[in-house]
């Protein structure tokens, strides 16, 4: 007879080494040293955004490393974003992975690409990697590669988001057997219950994450989250050439959010679709790292998922976590020869 997961009893945390099944997920721009570190003191589990680190930050990648370790003690992971891209991009993430290795990092999150060398070599130094699935067919691709668990994101999730409810999700990829951490709409204790009771080993969550004293992202950013509504939140084609989850403001209405007809056509291309994506990062990468430190808020170009909800405050994040903390799901029997459950 099989228990599905609880709070303090789960396949994620014990590979991951913490006491509460919670992300604190990678987040370009918004990802700084203090939150990441915050997040994993309490409990849950901080992961390092290299990009973030080094361009938005201005941290050398180990030297960011060790100052977050300064901070706290507790396990940390990394995000490791494989999209084919061009051949510099590549030996730098291989780099990184490398000195997180050397630094002690032992989970790692990776999204946007196949991560069979990732899985390769982060197993060969003991480690853990669950791998970023918004439907059945990426999920399969990071099967093929021997992955430990997935990261299930949603059609509430913040930044990249998926088609599928969390609910429908779960029932496409629960038949893999390997843990599973919705990502998407989690912003409150009882977010955080039902997810668990579906049968998910953890969340992740990013938005909630920003709107904490800890992240370092600018007030009017974080009043943005709080005054948000779920029906603010608006998919853009135009950040990275696949929809992304954005607060709707003026500068996003002037903007647009679907690609023109040159746009979709550079993107129905095989290969000129690298060529479209890496033009709309190098432009909206900047911005978004812009707006995320302008003080003014006169560039209102922020990332949040459908979470914004339920965020009432901006509050520590040992705040947040403890309150998540208190969370009892129900504990589901279920015999695993003919499915009754108990």
């Amino acid at each position: 007879m099989n228990i599905r997961s609880t709070p303090t009893d789960n396949r994620f945390s014990r590979q991951a080494g913490i006491t509460l099944p919670i992300i604190c997920g990678p987040m370009y721009p918004c990802s700084n040293p203090e939150l990441v570190a915050a997040t994993s003191e309490a409990g849950a589990l901080g992961i390092v955004q290299p990009i973030s680190l080094t361009y938005v930050h201005g941290y050398d990648f180990r030297e960011g490393l060790r100052y977050i370790r300064s901070l706290t003690d507790k396990p940390i992971g990394m995000n490791a974003l494989i999209e084919q891209s061009s051949k510099r991009y590549h030996e730098r993430m291989v780099r990184w992975i490398e000195i997180a290795l050397e630094e002690g990092v032992r989970f790692f999150i990776s999204s946007m690409g196949k991560p069979d060398w990732v899985v390769k070599r982060v197993h060969a130094a003991g480690g853990i990697v669950y791998h970023d699935a918004t439907e059945r067919k990426w999920a399969e691709k990071a099967i093929e590669a021997e992955v430990d668990g997935l990261i299930a994101v949603n059609n509430r999730a913040g930044g990249h988001a998926g088609n599928e409810s969390a609910q429908e999700l779960y029932e496409t990829l629960q038949g893999f057997g390997l843990p599973l951490i919705c990502a998407g709409g989690i912003s409150t204790p009882t977010d955080f219950q039902q997810a668990l009771n579906q049968g998910y080993s953890g969340v992740q969550m990013g938005t909630r994450f920003i709107a904490t004293t800890e992240c370092n992202a600018t007030t009017p950013y974080k009043q943005a989250i709080v005054d948000a509504k779920e029906s603010d939140i608006v998919l853009s084609d135009r950040v990275t050439g696949t929809p992304v989850s954005l607060i709707r403001t003026p500068y996003i209405d002037r903007l647009g959010i679907k690609a023109n007809i040159f746009e979709k056509w550079m993107l129905r291309g095989q290969k000129r679709k690298y060529l479209m994506r890496t033009i709309y990062l190098l432009k909206s990468m900047w911005k978004l790292k812009q707006a995320v430190l302008d003080k003014t808020g006169s560039l209102d170009y922020w990332q949040a998922g459908k979470s914004v909800a339920g965020i009432n405050a901006i509050e520590s994040v040992g705040t947040i976590i403890a309150r998540f903390s208190k969370v009892k799901p129900q504990q589901e029997f279920v015999d695993s020869k003919n499915g009754r459950k108990d």
